[in-house]
C-alpha cells in the first residue's frame, strides 16, 4: 500500500517541467486527480473515515471556498508559496475537520495542487462508488425535487435496473416535467422501464400542477 506522499510525489515530479503557471493540462488533471484520490481513499480507510474525509473535502469545494473568495485565490496561484497556501489551510481547517482530512489538504499544497481540489474530489467519489459497488447516475428533471422525491426517483431507477446508484441531479426546466436518467455511457428515458414511465408521469403532472396553480393565482391577484 502506498502512502498519499509517495503515490503523489513521482506523478508531480513528472509534471514538474510544464509551466506552473498554465498547471497541468486536462489529461493531467484527470490522471493526478486519480492518483490522489486513490491516496486519499487508502489513507482514509486506515483510520476507517473514507466517507467523511471525502465529505469534508466536498465541503471545502462546495460550501468553504465560495464564502471566502480569498482562500480560492491563494489555492489556485503559483504565486503563493506552499507555507503560505499551509498557513491558510491551518486557519481555516484546524480542529474542524479530521487529520486524514487536514493532511491531504497539506500534501496537495506542498505539491502545487490545491487548484485542482475539486477535481481530486470527483475522483474520489468515482473510485469510492466503484469499490462499494455504486454506478454514478445523473437525473435531469424538469424542476427541482425534494430530498424525499429524489430519495423515491433513486430508489425507483435502481429497481428497474438491479443496480445500486450514486445520484446526482441536475434540473433542465426545458424538459416540460419528466425524468432523464444517465448511467455511464446509457441515457435512459422514453420509458426504457415501467418505473421509469410512472415516474415521468408524475413529473409531469407535477408540472402540470404548478402551472395551473401560478395561472389561478395569476388570475386572483
Amino acid at each position: 500500500m502506498t502512502s498519499m506522499t509517495s503515490a503523489t510525489s513521482d506523478s508531480h515530479d513528472h509534471h514538474a517541467s510544464q509551466n506552473a503557471a498554465d498547471g497541468p493540462t486536462d489529461i493531467g488533471v484527470e490522471r493526478l486527480s486519480k492518483v490522489y484520490a486513490q491516496a486519499i481513499i487508502e489513507a482514509a480507510d486506515r483510520k476507517q473515515c473514507r466517507h467523511e474525509v471525502i465529505n469534508e473535502l466536498a465541503g471545502m469545494v462546495h460550501d468553504v471556498l465560495p464564502k471566502v473568495p480569498k482562500a480560492q485565490f491563494v489555492f489556485d496561484s503559483p504565486k503563493v508559496t506552499p507555507e503560505e497556501k499551509s498557513a491558510v489551510i491551518n486557519r481555516i481547517c484546524a480542529g474542524r475537520v479530521l487529520p486524514t482530512t487536514l493532511h491531504t489538504l497539506h500534501v496537495l499544497a506542498r505539491h502545487g495542487r490545491l487548484g485542482i481540489l475539486s477535481h481530486v474530489v470527483a475522483a474520489a467519489r468515482r473510485q469510492a462508488d466503484e469499490l462499494e459497488g455504486r454506478r454514478q447516475a445523473t437525473f435531469t428533471t424538469a424542476q427541482p425535487l425534494d430530498s424525499v422525491e429524489q430519495s423515491q426517483v433513486v430508489a425507483s431507477v435502481e429497481q428497474a435496473i438491479g443496480s445500486s446508484l450514486s445520484p446526482t441531479f441536475i434540473v433542465n426546466p426545458e424538459l416540460i416535467g419528466g425524468l432523464i436518467v444517465r448511467i455511464a455511457d446509457t441515457v435512459y428515458d422514453h420509458s426504457v422501464a415501467t418505473s421509469l414511465v410512472r415516474l415521468r408521469a408524475r413529473l409531469k403532472q407535477r408540472s402540470i400542477h404548478e402551472i395551473q396553480y401560478g395561472r389561478d393565482r395569476l388570475g386572483t391577484a
